[in-house]
Formats: C-alpha cells, structure tokens, sequence
C-alpha cells in the first residue's frame, strides 16, 4: 500500500498537537478557579488559555509559546451569499444607503454591513429578504471601553442588527493585557449571542505581528465568536492572503474567517476563499460577483 506522506505529516501534526496540549493542561489544572472553568488552545507556537467564573465573566488570560495547528479550508460556497456588502465611509448618505441595500437584495448577499445610525433603516429596507444587517462596534479604532461596547452592541441588536463585527482593544493586546482584550471581546459576545446575534472580531491585523495575531484570535474564539476578522480598512492595511491563511490555521474549521479591506474584485475575492475565508467584506460586491475581469456600473471605494 502507497502511503501519501503529506497525509502522515498532517496526521503527526495533529497527534503531536493534542498530545502536548494535554500535557499542557495537566500543567494548568491547579489554576483553574474553583467555581470557574477555562478554555485553552494553541497555534501557530502560541497557546492561550482564558478562564471565566460561573457568569461567564473574564476571570484571567495569558499566552505561552507552544506549538502549532492546523486549520482546514471549508468547501467553497455561493459568492454572493459570502460577502457582507459594505459602506461605512463617514460621508455615506442616507441614498447611498438605500442603494446598498437595494444591491443587496438583488443579488442576495449575505449582508449589508453599516455604521450603527443606519442600522434601522436597513433593517425596515431589507425587511422581508434573507439579507442580514451587519453593524461595526468600537469602530474603528477599538478603543472604547468594554461597557461601551456592550451597549452599542445591545442597542444596534435592538434596532435590528443580526451580526456585529467588533474591534478589538489593539493597544490592549499588544501590551500584553490579555485579560483585557478577553473580557472585551466576550462583554459584546455575550451580548450578541443572548440576543441572537453572531459576533465578528476584527484584529486589525495591519498593526500586530503574527504571534499577537495568533493570540487574538485564539482570545476570540475562546471567548466564543464566531468569527475572526482581518481588518476595519481603516488603518493603513486590508486582507492578505498571508493573514487569512495564518488565521484560518489558528481557529481551524470550525470558525468563520472575514477578509476585509481592499477586496475589491472577483481575482482578489478567489484568492482569499482559496486561503480559507468564509466571508469578503467588500464594497464592490457587485463587481465581484460578475466574475473575472467584469466591471459594475459604479463601484464606490468604501471599504
């Protein structure tokens, strides 16, 4: 019998990687708080462990050096009902907006992803459709506090938000305050999911380094989101095929991966599908879904 050495380093790899993480936790046990629990996992040579309290509040986190994963590529889908169509420039009018949503009804995108003051407005345009209405939190810088983000969340949910994409404390992770940036991010999921809600976090991966990327989105899906998400567009760098690719390995298949900030057509959308995204957030969705080399009507650069 012919054995595909690709296959038996995939498999060494996750052997190796359950074995270690479970000498690992044998390590952690006496940190565990008595009326708690925590969660740990590694990748990409970084392990993180967050620890909560019967509430589910953010008792602790911390990252190690460890070992590696691997993440899997999901099978691809329909592109249209894969891109959050996407205006959140400051100057968007209430006509731009309608637009939008328009688009997104005819083409059956997977959302409309706005600033929280159209969040109402989308919701009574897209009413009727399978059409959702995404909505940013701490945007774009991140930097506003837990509590303040809890209640945007919860308010855009209440005018008729269904997914949330949230920055994260940037100046938190890389200074190393973990349990920041971990209680930050599980206040708006908890939020989110009590509400019916799915919950996106942005890392702004432009700013980190691969290990605080790595450790961010170990810190997102610990807290329990849904997804991880590149970037706002905002900062000076969008989607790559290198962050989507590190990003999909960390949190492996069974959590969504958002490229966003400078997909702008059909070849830039493949490439990052190809890479393990599961969602574009894009403004020029509809140039991307006529395919290769097609140009829409009007594109507008919006990220």
């Amino acid at each position: 019998m012919v054995t595909d050495p690709k296959l038996v380093e995939q498999l060494v790899e996750i052997i190796t990687r359950e074995v270690l993480i479970a000498l690992q936790e044998q390590k952690e046990k006496d940190k565990i708080p008595a009326d708690g629990q925590c969660k740990f996992d590694c990748a990409e040579s970084v392990c993180v462990r967050t620890c909560f309290d019967r509430a589910g509040n953010v008792v602790s986190a911390g990252a190690e050096r460890l070992t590696s994963t691997l993440g899997v590529i999901p099978g691809d889908l329909n592109l249209a009902k894969m891109i959050d169509h996407t205006l959140l420039k400051p100057d968007a009018t209430q006509e731009q907006i309608a637009q939008l949503c328009f688009e997104a009804r005819k083409y059956g995108f997977a959302s409309v992803c706005v600033n929280p003051a159209w969040v109402e407005l989308c919701a009574q345009l897209l009413k009727g459709s399978e059409v959702k209405v995404c909505t940013v939190i701490g945007f774009p810088l991140g930097a506003t506090a837990p509590e303040v983000k809890v209640f945007e969340t919860e308010n855009a949910i209440e005018h008729g938000a269904g997914e949330i994409d949230m920055v994260i404390n940037i100046g938190a992770l890389k200074a190393r305050d973990l349990d920041l940036v971990a209680r930050d991010i599980r206040g708006v999921v908890a939020a989110a999911h009590a509400r019916g809600a799915i919950v996106k976090v942005i890392i702004e991966a432009a700013l980190l380094t691969d290990e605080e990327k790595t450790i961010a989105c170990l810190l997102a899906k610990e807290a329990g989101a849904d997804f991880v998400k590149t970037s706002t567009g905002f900062a000076g760098g969008g989607a790559t095929v290198h962050d989507v690719e590190l990003m999909r390995r960390v949190v492996g298949p069974e959590m969504g991966v958002k490229a966003a900030g400078g997909v702008r057509t059909y070849e830039d959308a493949e490439k990052m599908l190809r890479a393990g995204a599961t969602r574009i957030g894009a403004s020029a969705g509809v140039k991307i879904i006529q395919g290769p080399g097609k140009e829409s009507p009007a594109a507008a650069k919006s990220y």
